[in-house]
């Protein structure tokens, strides 16, 4: 088993029309063991959220640490940092431990100045892939995958995108022992954020 896989995660994010939105399962687990049912693995830093997927401790630690280092600039610079910039600080700080990596798979979603939605998602030492329709991160990729392709439509509304999302993840965690037990779900818009709680089967 790898260590990436020990707590269990599932992460999509995805674009609609001048929208993007991102959920995670909230299972904590010690591999087949229910620790809690209330996990955070999606963060919001400003218009930009990131989602962690990995070892639970390195994901509150990666949390910290970015949000230390997004202060950091937004006070030198005067200004607030975007998807793109948020992304590359992420893979730097990955790059910088690779010896000793962060056991942490990110997925970063959220909207630019021109409120264009931007996605990347990055391995554990942060070579990064960026998209323009979805992306996945955790234990049920591989289903995930599936039910992204199937269900996934360009230039989705803010409504038509959440119910895709939450189709997609809750069909993908249902076959997956190590993620589910509910879901969170947040859509960012040029007007906001709306975050949502999904009911998943807790069996």
């Amino acid at each position: 088993m790898s260590i990436l896989e020990y707590n269990g995660a599932a992460i999509i994010a995805m674009t609609g029309k001048d929208c993007v939105a991102i959920a995670c399962d909230t299972r904590l687990g010690a591999q087949a063991q229910t620790v809690s049912c209330d996990f955070k693995k999606v963060f919001q830093f400003g218009k930009t959220f990131v989602g962690l997927a990995g070892l639970a401790s390195d994901v509150q630690t990666m949390n910290s640490l970015l949000k230390f280092r997004k202060n950091l600039y937004e006070l030198r610079e005067e200004r607030e940092m975007t998807p793109r910039v948020l992304s590359n600080l992420l893979s730097n700080l990955l790059y910088e431990k690779r010896f000793g990596p962060y056991f942490i798979e990110p997925v970063v979603a959220g909207l630019d100045d021109d409120n264009k939605p931007f996605l990347s998602g990055m391995d554990l030492i942060g070579a990064p892939v960026y998209t323009d329709d979805f992306v996945v991160t955790g234990t049920a990729t591989a289903n995930m995958y599936g039910m992204c392709e199937t269900l996934y439509k360009k230039d989705m509304e803010p409504e038509e995108l959440f119910e895709t999302l939450s189709q997609a993840l809750l069909s993908s965690v249902d076959r997956d022992a190590l993620s589910g037990w509910g879901a969170t779900v947040h859509i960012v818009t040029k007007d906001g954020v709306m975050t949502r709680e999904l009911k998943g089967r807790m069996d």
